[in-house]
């Protein structure tokens, strides 16, 4: 800064040279000193480029510092951005493995109250296995065989739907009752002989035997010959006589007439429906539906389905009697058949449940639980 007012000044003084008049008496010694004020002037103008050079470096310079300080911020935002991402992602991150976690804690400890749960059923099973064992009376096998075959009897009867082998096996669980000779099962010895009754009552149907009928009805369904075509009667014909009156001469010609041409040619008239006789193809429909019908039958056997029964054997019996000889022996005995089948009665009603099933297992799991009770007071 000192070099510009220095050079700033100079200037002044030269100005002040210049001033001087022509005829001063120093006008020599100015002249002899030019070339130190032309120094002066280069010294100025280097001095200027100086200072001018110092602008433009120091107007880069801050120029300069600005562009790096932009840069920055945009790296720094640009960071920042980049730090905001990475923390979401983190948090995101987090957020899973915490469900994951949470999840996995959740399978485990359901998994562990699981096999806790087995345990005890286990637990509770063995030991009620060992009392069983240790405080079993010398005759509660009857007791649990009765309760096996009153059981047997109920899936005979509801699933298999068989009275009879549900009645025997009702009959050997009351002799085990019966081998106890305990007094204080009565009552359940009376439930028991209901149930044996109840059972006794139910219809028996041979199933397979009726559907064996119908399969060989089914059979003679080709047999069975056709009727004949069903004519109505014919009307009795009157035979004119000639008469012996000449008066009658027309009359007695036409008579003539008829009966010569009679010989010939003979008309009837009959009154009333014809049924004709079935084409070959027709023949075929007739016996095929019959048997369609006869299946529907056997299907409705084993469905307890008594009306879909009845009338596939009602429309079975009135086609046979429409389009078969009811003269032939076969097409009687076949219709006869089917009507007694169809009198047949294919549905029985079972009764809802056994009477002696739920007293007979509460005998049993009472005095389990006083086996077990008694049990756990002498290991007390």
């Amino acid at each position: 800064m000192t070099t510009n007012n220095n050079s700033q000044t100079e200037p002044e003084n030269d100005s002040l040279s210049t001033s001087i008049p022509e005829s001063s008496p120093t006008t020599s010694r100015q002249d002899a000193s030019s070339p130190s004020s032309n120094k002066d002037k280069k010294a100025i103008r280097l001095g200027a480029v100086a200072i001018a050079l110092s602008l433009v470096l120091s107007g880069s310079l801050a120029l300069y510092s600005q562009y790096q300080q932009r840069q920055y911020q945009a790296e720094l935002t640009q960071l920042q951005t980049q730090l905001l991402s990475t923390q979401q992602q983190l948090q995101q991150q987090m957020a899973q493995n915490k469900e994951h976690l949470d999840s996995t804690a959740k399978t485990i400890s359901s998994q562990t109250e699981t096999q806790l749960g087995q345990q005890q059923k286990s637990i509770e099973s063995l030991q009620l296995a060992i009392a069983d064992v240790k405080g079993r009376r010398p005759n509660d096998w009857l007791l649990a065989e009765a309760d096996y075959l009153v059981k047997m009897a109920g899936r005979k009867l509801y699933l298999e739907h068989d009275p009879e082998t549900a009645t025997q096996l009702m009959e050997s669980a009351d002799q085990r009752i019966a081998a106890l000779n305990d007094p204080s099962l009565t009552t359940l010895r009376q439930a028991m002989s209901s149930d044996i009754t109840a059972l006794k009552s139910i219809p028996l149907i041979d199933r397979d035997g009726l559907v064996l009928r119908l399969v060989s009805l089914e059979q003679q369904i080709d047999q069975l010959p056709l009727a004949n075509a069903i004519l109505p009667e014919a009307q009795q014909e009157t035979h004119e006589v000639v008469s012996q009156d000449i008066n009658d001469w027309r009359h007695n010609l036409i008579t003539s007439l008829k009966d010569f041409a009679s010989n010939f040619i003979t008309f009837r008239s009959r009154d009333g429906n014809v049924i004709p006789l079935l084409s070959p193809k027709q023949d075929f429909y007739l016996r095929e539906n019959l048997k369609a019908k006869l299946e529907t039958a056997i299907r409705a056997v084993y469905d307890r389905q008594p009306e879909v029964f009845t009338s596939s054997l009602t429309t079975a019996e009135t086609w046979s009697g429409s389009f078969f000889n009811p003269d032939d022996k076969g097409v009687k005995s076949f219709q006869n058949t089917i009507a007694e089948l169809a009198k047949q009665q294919i549905k029985v009603t079972y009764p809802v449940k056994l009477v002696s099933q739920e007293p007979l297992s509460d005998l049993i799991r009472e005095r389990l639980r006083r086996e077990v009770t008694s049990m756990t007071g002498e290991e007390n």
